[in-house]
């Protein structure tokens, strides 16, 4: 570990030794700072500058430490950061063959089949292709992880009246919550069949309205809700 991320594990440590606050924070209850500071990781690089995207990546790297720090004084299991960075290490050794064990691979597509192939050597004790996809990721994103999953084994998201891929998935008549999340998971498969990102395509809308909004406001000067 080079000397500044030595001396932010060290930082780390400190604080939870002498901080109350810090002390007493377990795993579970840390959860919701790691996905707010993940989320902020993704704003500063879909809209921010290069210091917000250094100092958010700097709040991301101190929940993994924090974590680790957590870990490190557990009485079953025990690790700390050089376990994790160890770990991580040994992983992308393996993971990239073609960096450093001899394979070839001249394109993108090709790395990906070595990617895969490693990961599934690791992995031989899932049963179900779906094994490892996280139920916590946003529900855009965690559909269309599953759904890109489903096509290995050939199965579609649609039922029923739901449109198919390439016509217009939200064109369906929609008179319920449920036909809603048919239409819904129409239109991350759609996506996907396009190479898009249903979860930063809806951000990046939501980002516009949000602009509007703020820019209503000023020139009405009404800040009310």
């Amino acid at each position: 570990m080079s000397d500044p991320l030595r001396e932010a594990a060290e930082t780390m440590r400190a604080v939870r030794d002498r901080c109350v606050w810090t002390a007493q924070m377990t795993h579970r209850e840390l959860v919701p700072y790691l996905v707010e500071e993940s989320a902020e990781v993704v704003d500063a690089v879909e809209a921010g500058t290069a210091t917000d995207l250094r100092e958010e990546l700097g709040d991301l790297l101190w929940q993994v430490l924090f974590h680790a720090e957590i870990a490190s004084r557990s009485s079953e299991q025990p690790f700390d950061i050089d376990d994790v960075a160890r770990g991580l290490t040994e992983k992308m050794i393996r993971r990239h063959p073609h960096v450093f064990a001899g394979e070839t691979a001249n394109t993108p597509e090709q790395v990906l089949v070595l990617w895969n192939a490693a990961k599934a050597a690791e992995k031989r004790e899932r049963r179900s292709v779906l094994d490892g996809v996280s139920a916590h990721m946003p529900a855009l994103a965690h559909a269309q992880k599953v759904l890109g999953r489903a096509r290995r084994v050939g199965v579609g998201p649609h039922r029923g009246d739901t449109p198919g891929v390439g016509a217009d998935p939200a064109g369906g008549d929609i008179r319920s919550e449920a036909d809603l999340g048919d239409a819904l998971l129409a239109l991350v498969a759609y996506a996907g069949e396009q190479g898009w990102d249903a979860e930063r395509a809806l951000r990046e809308r939501v980002r516009a309205v949000t602009a509007d909004v703020r820019r209503a406001e000023r020139e009405s000067g009404d800040l009310e809700g």
